[in-house]
């Protein structure tokens, strides 16, 4: 068969080689839709290779999501893919799945049980969707006090520190004003005395931070509540709290049990968690709790019937599939508190290894060490100006060796202090940590006086 027949019958496409296909000959298609089909494994081996372009999960000490799973969670995310979580009836256990996550969270969390037994919450894509669940309820909850009142209901507004991005989404989106209040010198979130300055008779509510993003710290929800008290005996004001704990909510409960931030405070009317982050469900999945029922307005809540039941239904996406819930069930089943206790405490000491690395090499002076919140590393130049180098600088360097290590300025008022930070996961263990701190070393070294790169003994050089 002569080369132009063997193209024509499709043979040729991947039958001999990956590499020597049809779709491999040429610049894979940018704006248009190719023509015709191509061989399955043609595409993947030419996708996967595109990909590989990307970061490498696991050197991302950027993000706090997770980037390790077993290998059954794996085969459960796939064997939910055809599963909608929006299609309660449609897909009942996994509904069901959904309700005991939810009711295992409300324990976690010190939530008082509901009449039937079960807690008040749901799913979402993430923390960041089930932040701005916990604000529309403040909101909607503030508006029609408001109304009752016979006050105007239009210009709420929400007081909280540095926040992650999320809440300034909620705040233009659903037009609520955002009080943020700057960092005080020496601070690394919200302080409780600065909310009198900040909160008036249309605030909705405080968001508490349990891990700020910045640095990692969690904000004083405890002391917050307190202060609310405080201006509520004397003002009137009666003002709800909203935990967002992204990633606390599934650190506090194992490293630091004592530390009291959520709902055993009467003040903390709801919390939203991240489960792909700390929660250590692969991406995507997040919830929302809420204290009481009475504290989730039923206009925001859907309701659909299922097998002879009621379900309610609160969320701003619309399909997704189930596995992300699926998987964190496993994965309350499989690790246990126990289990959370142990991978949680071995990821804060490894946090608290490369603290004592960096404070070791010299130039840096640490803002979080790892130790009362979450595993993880913040710090500075103690010399921006004479360090002869910057942390932006540092990044570059670290990525050439596939680290991924943010820099990044304070929030306002503290702008001109740039930062570091680096985050230890479930999967990150402490020889990775060990190969980065080295790495920082040459780095640094190589930035400060030229110095060549040093070779191992296997003649790697780094």
């Amino acid at each position: 068969m002569a080369l132009h027949e063997v193209r024509e019958h499709g043979a040729y496409d991947g039958a001999t080689d990956v590499f020597a296909s049809t779709l491999s000959e040429h610049v894979l298609p940018k704006h248009h839709m190719p023509a015709e089909h191509s061989r399955p494994e043609v595409v993947y081996a030419l996708l996967h290779n595109e990909l590989l372009l990307d970061g490498n999960a696991a050197q991302n000490l950027a993000t706090f999501c997770t980037t390790w799973t077993d290998d059954e969670v794996r085969r459960l995310m796939a064997e939910c893919l055809d599963k909608n979580m929006i299609d309660k009836d449609e897909y009942p256990q996994t509904a069901e799945i959904e309700s005991r996550c939810v009711n295992i969270l409300g324990d976690l969390w010190h939530a008082p049980a509901g009449a039937d037994g079960t807690a008040v919450g749901c799913s979402t894509t993430g923390s960041s969707e089930a932040a701005m669940l916990g604000g529309l309820a403040l909101k909607w909850r503030w508006r029609e006090r408001r109304r009752r009142e016979g006050k105007p209901a239009d210009r709420p507004n929400l007081v909280a520190g540095p926040v992650q991005v999320c809440w300034e989404k909620f705040a233009r989106y659903f037009d609520v004003e955002l009080r943020q209040v700057p960092l005080e010198p020496g601070a690394t979130g919200l302080r409780p005395h600065q909310l009198r300055e900040y909160v008036d008779e249309n605030t909705i509510g405080v968001v508490a931070i349990m891990g700020v993003t910045y640095t990692c710290d969690y904000e004083p929800v405890a002391e917050i509540a307190a202060e609310l008290d405080r201006i509520q005996a004397e003002t009137g004001l009666d003002v709800p709290v909203h935990v967002d704990a992204a990633s606390g909510g599934f650190v506090a409960p194992f490293l630091h049990p004592d530390l009291v931030w959520d709902f055993r405070l009467p003040r903390v009317a709801s919390i939203n968690a991240s489960g792909h982050k700390y929660g250590l469900a692969p991406l995507g999945v997040g919830w929302a709790v809420w204290r009481t029922a009475d504290l989730l307005p039923e206009e925001l809540v859907f309701r659909v019937s299922y097998l002879g039941g009621d379900m309610p239904t609160f969320a701003l996406n619309f399909s997704r599939p189930g596995g992300g819930v699926v998987a964190q069930y496993y994965t309350f089943l499989r690790l246990g508190r126990g289990g959370y206790r142990r991978v949680q405490r071995a990821c804060a000491e490894t946090a608290r290894h490369l603290a004592g690395e960096i404070t070791a090499m010299g130039p840096f002076t640490l803002l979080y060490d790892g130790t009362g919140a979450l595993p993880a590393v913040s710090y500075t130049l103690t010399d921006p100006e004479g360090a002869g180098f910057t942390l932006y600088d540092l990044s570059d360097q670290l990525r050439m060796r596939g680290w991924q290590v943010p820099s990044y300025p304070l929030p306002a008022d503290r702008q001109e202090t740039v930062i570091q930070r680096v985050l230890v996961r479930h999967g990150i263990g402490r020889d990775e940590i060990e190969l980065l701190a080295r790495d920082i070393r040459a780095a640094v070294a190589r930035l400060t006086k030229g110095a060549p790169a040093e070779t191992d003994r296997s003649g790697f050089r780094h």
